[in-house]
């Protein structure tokens, strides 16, 4: 029997999720907010803990990668950011987005693939359903994902938009799926820090590729002077995008940061 949406919406009860996270994670909930990762940043700041972790019924003014908005009706999405202090060098930060993307897919099961760098797909025509920004600052990171769960189609900011309700997703209880993301982002960032930072043997790497939509296609990246056509073959130790050009040569590696837009390319037979 479907619920209706105002049972789906009911706000996240942060002290139960908290008690069944056995202290590992401290939730925090808000009504609304500007920014959950502006605010973490802040709190870290300010001195607040690892493990601190805000959810947002109404985020207002949500970014995701370069300034692009992120917009969801209140109670729709789960909406919330994770601070950490990563104990790895710098260099190795760029793994963090993948790494939680490879925890939320693992979420929400064999469904979910993920587009590179920081978008999960649901349904047979991958439609975008949950985005991922991290950002940082003196020593502090903010992993903040937002992800549509009982939004309608009409609710929807773009076309390309899809959520785990229109996906026919078993869950719907936004308390559940930060309890089971929580969990799985847990045992992949703990593997990552004991492995100091290498995704490879801490395991990160493989189990991203397996789960990533953009390795093995062809991708048509704009990287703002310039437009790279290629084949994506893999990924670097720094979690780069490794593009093989359709004009031969060696692999280019593209980092996040530098990308304006990726998409794939479909090539009539």
């Amino acid at each position: 029997m479907t619920r209706p949406a105002e049972q789906l919406r009911q706000p996240v009860d942060a002290d139960a999720v908290t008690a069944r996270l056995a202290g590992r994670w401290l939730v925090e909930a808000v009504a609304e907010t500007g920014s959950t990762n502006a605010d973490l940043l802040a709190a870290a700041a300010a001195g607040a803990a690892a493990g601190t972790v805000l959810v947002a019924e109404l985020q207002t003014g949500g970014r995701g990668r370069l300034g692009r908005s992120w917009e969801s009706p209140p109670g729709a999405g789960l909406t919330f950011s994770v601070l950490l202090r990563p104990a790895p060098p710098v260099s190795t930060w760029g793994w963090l987005p993948l790494l939680t993307g490879l925890a939320l897919a693992r979420a929400l099961g064999s469904q979910a693939r993920l587009k590179w760098p920081n978008d999960l797909l649901l349904g047979a025509r991958g439609g975008k359903a949950a985005g991922i920004l991290v950002q940082s600052g003196d020593g502090a990171v903010a992993v903040g994902v937002g992800l549509n769960v009982s939004t309608r189609q009409e609710e929807l900011p773009v076309e390309t938009a899809t959520s785990l309700l229109l996906e026919g997703h078993r869950e719907l209880d936004r308390a559940e799926l930060l309890v089971g993301f929580l969990g799985r982002f847990d045992g992949v960032y703990t593997a990552w820090q004991a492995h100091g930072g290498d995704a490879r043997s801490s395991g990160l790497a493989d189990g991203y590729r397996a789960v990533c939509a953009t390795l093995d296609s062809e991708v048509s990246v704009e990287l703002g002077s310039h437009t790279l056509i290629g084949r994506a073959v893999d990924l670097d130790d720094g979690g780069r995008l490794l593009v093989q050009p359709a004009g031969g040569g060696a692999p280019v590696g593209v980092a996040a940061g530098d990308v304006t837009h990726l998409r794939g390319i479909i090539r009539e037979r």
